[in-house]
């Protein structure tokens, strides 16, 4: 019974910090001008690419950032600058002039494979927080068969994260152009704050460790 809640602590714990409800409208806004079958195809690689690299922090998470001598603090504070600096294209993006090129570069291979790779995977799904969680919680699940629960619960997670990623298109098309434009300058602030936020605890953590 304790295993279970241990692993029912972890499910919430990855769903909260990964937040797919709120990973949905920064994928349209990072996808604009793709077609449903490019934007399936950014998704379901932005979530491997989590998948694999949440695992690997799952299994040896700790061990890796004290090989390079990195601290959460450290993690925490690169991860917000490179929101900041996503968030910062999103508020003054020139949309007039980059609207005709954006369905023929969103078509090419290499386009899905970054988008998907960074911001995507890197760091909105598998970010900071994420990872911080899945190396705290791996602390509780000591055990190879206790730590496949961990990685189970990382694949519900993110399977639970694609299917909102894919409900996105159907906000889209709701919005229009307009729509699209507003609501990008607006989670572009607020994707700002967000980083912001990540590189002040990133300090803080940094300092208590001093």
């Amino acid at each position: 019974m304790a295993y279970f809640d241990t692993l029912l602590g972890a499910f919430i714990t990855l769903l909260v910090t990964i937040d797919p409800p709120g990973l949905a409208p920064l994928f349209l806004a990072v996808t604009p001008g793709m077609n449903r079958q490019a934007r399936k195809q950014v998704a379901g690689r932005a979530i491997i690419i989590s998948f694999i690299l949440m695992t690997v922090f799952a299994i040896a998470g700790s061990q890796i950032l004290n090989l390079f001598g990195i601290s959460i603090g450290a993690f925490r504070v690169a991860g917000g600058l490179l929101l900041f600096w996503i968030a910062f294209e999103m508020i003054f993006e020139k949309r007039t002039e980059r609207k005709e090129k954006s369905a023929e570069i969103a078509i090419t291979k290499d386009h899905i494979r970054n988008i998907a790779a960074f911001p995507l995977a890197i760091p909105l799904i598998a970010g900071p927080g994420a990872i911080s969680a899945i190396i705290l919680l791996s602390d509780s699940f000591e055990s190879p068969a206790q730590r496949s629960g961990l990685i189970g619960m990382i694949i519900v997670s993110l399977a639970i994260t694609y299917v909102i990623l894919l409900l996105a298109e159907r906000v889209d098309r709701f919005l229009g152009e307009t729509g699209r434009s507003i609501l990008t300058r607006l989670l572009g602030v607020i994707l700002a704050a967000l980083a912001v936020q990540f590189v002040a605890d990133g300090i803080k953590s940094i300092i208590a460790t001093v």
